[in-house]
């Protein structure tokens, strides 16, 4: 089949011996809460800004559209304002441009120290946003709290990727998309209650208690251990051998601890990652990553999970019922995301993108007919029931996206660069998908205002389109050890073994048969 399947070669494929231990559990639990901050402050901005009292302070100009001035404009554009998109936005920005300084530190501290870092980046932003009193306040709040996620998306895909074993690397690697999911449900629910509080400020409330997210990433980083590749590549062999010791829960290590070390000195004869990124052999890394962030935005998950309560504003919810949808709509994620970690080391990576790409065309397209009839410029007719069905649509979609693109956005790129790329290539990730999410906060309500039902339409091309790219050019990487991609995967996918040189695959052979006589690279460091 012209597909990206791989096949094993009868090189070397070894398979290292690992037990789940707690620790690894407790660390990755620990690592993963920086998805927790991350996703509250997806599901925060969307509800506080379909709060009455949040708008007129902020923002009164839409607060004039919305609340005075009702039924004046189209349905679909009385959130079309600039500003207010940069209060959403501004997050992303920053964190893009925070993401090149994290992977300096990611590679020259560590990976433990960067998830410090984010935390210490996350309190000082609540801090400004919970006690703003002007909009300048709160887009330095947001700032703060970008760099936050910039950090944090650098380092804890990258420290989950190398601290699980193999054969669990994907249900892992998933609980930081899993915390993504739990922190837009749980900032779903403090803005249901919070929208109820008398006087006006419960969207201070809202926005100060992403402090908890935040001290949970502090507190954990400072309790984790790093990993072994970390230390290692860091020149610290006899602390990387004996975490690797102490989370694999077995003696049987030094297979596995010679690999790591030889990875390291390959990557150490590297002097600019960057550069080494756009060589011809990691081009197939590269290309996938950088397409996996961009589809992953143009599927529409974000637009839907920043504006939730807006786009159910717009299509006539009143506010409580637009806020309890969003609330159904977080729990559907929790839910579904929950459902990938059980079946991606079962199912695999491919199974799961293509039946979530048939699944989000068909809700995306029924959305856009049932809006297309019934909800027009200034007036709607969305009955209870189509309303109800619509949630349902939304849902549908929603839980899709949680078990494929959301975490395998994230999980692919950072279980196939090897270690002299690894943290240039989850940089160049986390960059990408930080732009386009930028890019989507900053348009959707103008694309909205503009493309009206059709906007359903224009995310349902871009499902189908990165559907035929996953068919083609995804391969498998379930149970591949990360130090093998190159031989287990590349080098037998049908596509992309074109841009393996030879040379390097007899390198990699020969490396990994000096290791099994007995070969000791860590001599060498």
């Amino acid at each position: 089949m012209a597909g990206g399947g791989f096949a094993t070669n009868g090189g070397s494929t070894v398979d290292f011996e690992a037990k789940i231990t707690p620790i690894v559990i407790i660390s990755c639990i620990m690592a993963a809460t920086g998805g927790l901050m991350f996703g509250y402050d997806v599901g925060v901005s969307g509800g506080v800004t379909a709060m009455p009292p949040f708008l007129e302070k902020f923002f009164p100009a839409v607060y004039k559209k919305t609340v005075l001035e009702k039924g004046v404009d189209s349905n679909y554009c009385k959130y079309d304002n600039q500003g207010l998109q940069l209060f959403t936005s501004s997050l992303y920005l920053a964190g893009l441009t925070a993401t090149f300084f994290a992977s300096y530190t990611t590679r020259k501290l560590g990976r433990r120290l960067t998830m410090l870092m984010a935390g210490f980046f996350f309190i000082g932003g609540v801090i400004f946003n919970a006690a703003a009193q002007n909009l300048s306040m709160l887009i330095v709040g947001r700032l703060l709290l970008g760099c936050g996620v910039g950090f944090a998306n650098q380092a804890v895909p990258v420290f989950l990727s190398e601290i699980a074993p193999s054969r669990i690397r994907g249900a892992l690697n998933i609980l930081f998309q899993l915390n993504v999911t739990i922190g837009i449900l749980f900032a779903n629910l403090v803005n249901y209650g919070t929208n109820k509080i008398k006087g006006g400020w419960g969207w201070r409330l809202s926005l100060g208690l992403a402090g908890i997210p935040a001290l949970l990433l502090t507190v954990g980083a400072i309790l984790v251990v790093d990993t072994p590749n970390s230390l290692i590549e860091r020149g610290r062999l006899e602390d990387g051998k004996a975490v690797l010791r102490k989370i694999r829960g077995t003696d049987n290590i030094e297979a596995e601890f010679l690999e790591l070390c030889e990875a390291s000195r390959i990557a150490k004869q590297v002097k600019h990652p960057f550069r080494n990124l756009l060589k011809r052999k990691n081009r197939p890394q590269l290309v996938i990553s950088i397409a996996l962030q961009i589809f992953q935005q143009f599927t529409g998950i974000n637009a839907i999970m920043f504006y939730a309560p807006v786009l159910f504003n717009t299509l006539g919810f009143k506010s409580d019922a637009s806020l309890y949808s969003a609330v159904i709509t977080g729990a559907v994620n929790v839910l579904s995301t929950v459902v990938s970690i059980y079946s991606v080391d079962k199912l695999g990576r491919r199974l799961l993108l293509l039946e979530a790409g048939v699944q989000m065309f068909l809700s995306q397209v029924a959305i856009a007919i049932i809006l297309g009839f019934k909800v027009k410029d200034h007036s709607d007719d969305l009955s209870k029931g189509f309303a109800i069905f619509v949630v349902v649509l939304v849902c549908t979609f929603v839980s899709s996206f949680a078990w494929s693109w959301g975490p395998l956005g994230w999980l692919i790129p950072s279980e196939t660069f090897p270690l002299e790329t690894r943290s240039a290539g989850q940089s160049v990730t986390v960059c990408v998908n930080l732009l386009f999410t930028f890019v989507i906060a900053q348009a959707f309500l103008s694309m909205l205002c503009h493309f009206k039902f059709g906007i359903f339409l224009f995310f349902s091309g871009w499902v189908f389109i990165m559907s035929v790219f996953v068919l083609f050019l995804v391969p498998e990487t379930k149970g591949v050890p990360i130090e093998e991609m190159t031989n287990r995967v590349w080098k037998q996918h049908w596509f992309w073994k074109r841009f393996i040189d030879d040379d390097d695959y007899v390198k990699d052979e020969k490396v990994a048969a000096a290791i099994n006589n007995g070969y000791d690279p860590a001599s060498q460091l």
